[in-house]
């Protein structure tokens, strides 16, 4: 797919302040569909935050659940009910309370292998679709949420790893992570990613530093590549720039 447009850096207070920036985006992302909303949702820890504010009573009732399906960027291959399940943790913290069930798409974990795991979400992401091309002009997904690890990767498309480089498959199994927690993995790719009217980033914390200094500078890492067909944002606080730097809106 064709390379988008350079990220739009965003850059907030602080954590509470991003969570607050993401809901609004998420908000705005499904006023502007008045049809059905795919949301693509993320794993490890920066998208708890916001997580709690959407199942909050403040915002709950702001969104439309009966047109609203909730996918997932990856998966740690663990069961379900693994407190290491990306997917358990959103349902825990807000999609159980309100989204309707068949309105949850997780990855299937209870199959013999991350490949068969991949094969399987990879039937349903074009189920739900309704083909198996996809066409730069019809996103996927409403709104795609990512993450930056420490090693530059996002959802589990680790640097140098062979699923980085797939360009025909919608979803892949990795055999073995580059970070904590070392399980393999069944990961969306980069032009699955892609096919969003928005990617958003988190990316908050001075232990962010690092990898933001890197992402800025162009280097070739997975969450730099993951570019949107529509609109990139790299939502950051304050903790996570680095020295010097002068954040957009």
């Amino acid at each position: 797919m064709a390379a988008a447009g350079e990220p739009n850096l965003i850059v907030v207070a602080d954590a509470e302040a991003l969570a607050q920036a993401a809901a609004e985006r998420v908000m705005a992302r499904i006023a502007a569909n008045p049809g059905r909303i795919a949301i693509c949702l993320t794993g490890g820890s920066s998208p708890k935050k916001l997580y709690q504010l959407l199942g909050s009573d403040a915002w709950r009732g702001r969104i439309p659940w009966d047109r609203v399906h909730w996918f997932i960027g990856d998966e740690r291959f663990v069961a379900e009910s693994d407190p290491l399940n990306n997917m358990a943790v959103a349902r825990a913290t807000f999609l159980d309370r309100s989204a309707p069930s068949g309105h949850i798409h997780p990855m299937p974990t209870a199959v013999e292998s991350p490949d068969a795991g991949a094969e399987e979400y990879a039937r349903e992401l074009k189920a739900f679709y309704g083909a198996d091309q996809l066409d730069p002009s019809r996103p996927l997904f409403d709104l795609v949420l990512m993450g930056a690890g420490p090693d530059g990767h996002t959802a589990s498309l680790f640097p140098g790893y062979p699923a980085v480089e797939e360009t025909a498959r919608w979803v892949v199994g990795v055999p073995k992570a580059n970070v904590a927690p070392f399980v393999p993995r069944v990961s969306l790719t980069l032009p699955a990613l892609a096919a969003c009217r928005e990617m958003l980033f988190e990316i908050a914390g001075r232990d962010k530093q690092a990898i933001l200094t890197r992402m800025l500078n162009g280097e070739n890492l997975p969450a730099v590549r993951a570019r949107s067909n529509g609109e990139t944002v790299w939502l950051v606080d304050q903790a996570a720039l680095p020295e010097g730097t002068r954040g957009g809106r």
